[in-house]
């Protein structure tokens, strides 16, 4: 009799199996059911996983949890893609990703990246104002250890889920600057991520500071931009500076803003097909400065292309973190989920900016200076 431990093994291989071949059984007899050959040999590679389930449900010293054997197998799976960015997620693990671009949630504040070079979980960047930013973690640090325990970019997502906590508790990091290690104790905190900040400038210059894009940041977009509108401007510094991206479709909804019919980004799958985000008719017409720096990732760069690249303005500060990848999020039946790599994106000029990033029109090193020289660039437009 087939355990039911066995059965959700057989389960999944069959499952497998259907979706890998068309022409599955071929005729049954009774209980029993020939296939071909090639399903045959197609399944067989998972006898190995069979049989070792078999040694450790026999041998190890404690009572295995099936649903873990099951779901560490399935995260072997992932992990073998040796890919940072895609990962598996149980059920636990799924509803912390949904928070993530929810708006609101506790944790120290943070945009991390899993890197594939070093194998470490990178910061892109603290979020103004937030307990990580006031406990003196910046951009590009590493975090080695959570609470002590070491972690990596193959365990990223067990990372965040260390990280997060009750309110008012606090984890100690172990990060990695400039190759020391030290360890730095943060508070865990409501996050509300308010993602929007605007100000009419002087010289009736527009300033929008954007920190990512959740779902509330296209509506707190608008309002602001229709804000800006009503009282004159002439002008738009949009600052993007420590942004570390977020959904697409709300990057898009502000391109649509901004750039006037065009090319937003296009993606590259595994088989070749081309597939272009494009954007409408909706259009500034103002000269647009883009503020970038190493914390502007993924959503920020494709924004900040499309808007360089369709001719509607410039980029101003350090390269960007250079993120060109584009992951799928998915939800199964029973609640859990997976985040798989699918695409590379590129920009409207066709640039792959992965591990490169983009390179500002005009570089500025200092921080304290990138805003004047934006600044100066509207000017010199208004004036023209």
């Amino acid at each position: 009799m087939i355990s039911k431990k066995k059965a959700i093994i057989y389960a999944i291989v069959l499952v497998v199996v259907t979706a890998l071949f068309t022409s599955t059984f071929q005729l049954a007899l009774g209980n029993k059911v020939v296939v071909s050959k090639s399903v045959y040999e197609g399944y067989q590679k998972y006898n190995k996983l069979l049989g070792l389930e078999g040694l450790v449900k026999e041998d190890f010293y404690q009572k295995p949890s099936d649903d873990k054997l099951v779901n560490g197998a399935i995260k072997g799976m992932f992990s073998g893609l040796d890919d940072p960015y895609s990962q598996y997620y149980t059920k636990s693990e799924f509803e912390k990703l949904k928070e993530q671009t929810s708006g609101s949630y506790v944790g120290i504040g943070v945009y991390i990246s899993p890197e594939a070079e070093d194998g470490l979980i990178t910061i892109i960047a603290p979020m103004e104002g937030s307990s990580a930013e006031r406990s003196g973690i910046k951009a590009g640090d590493k975090i080695v250890k959570v609470d002590g325990k070491a972690v990596s970019s193959s365990n990223s997502d067990e990372a965040i889920g260390m990280i997060k906590g009750k309110e008012g508790t606090e984890v100690v990091l172990t990060i990695k600057r400039d190759g020391t290690e030290s360890d730095i104790k943060v508070k865990r905190e409501e996050i509300v991520a308010h993602t929007i900040e605007s100000k009419v400038m002087d010289n009736n210059i527009g300033y929008i500071k954007m920190t990512s894009f959740n779902e509330n940041t296209y509506d707190d977009f608008k309002v602001a931009l229709d804000d800006l509108k009503s009282q004159g401007i002439k002008a738009l510094a949009l600052d993007l500076r420590g942004n570390g991206g977020g959904l697409l479709d709300i990057c898009k909804d502000i391109a649509d803003e901004l750039i006037g019919e065009g090319t937003i980004v296009y993606t590259k799958d595994n088989k070749g097909n081309t597939e272009y985000l494009k954007s409408g008719k909706g259009k500034l017409g103002l000269p647009i400065a883009v503020l970038i720096n190493e914390g502007s990732a993924s959503a920020s760069e494709i924004l900040t292309a499309a808007i360089v690249d369709n001719g509607e303005g410039i980029a101003v500060g350090t390269t960007s973190f250079g993120k060109g990848l584009v992951q799928s999020v998915r939800e199964l039946k029973d609640g859990t989920g997976y985040k798989l790599t699918t695409a590379q994106y590129f920009t409207p000029n066709g640039d792959y900016i992965n591990g490169k990033g983009i390179e500002p029109d005009i570089k500025e090193e200092d921080e304290e200076k990138q805003l004047d020289v934006a600044l100066k660039w509207l000017e010199e437009q208004m004036n023209k």
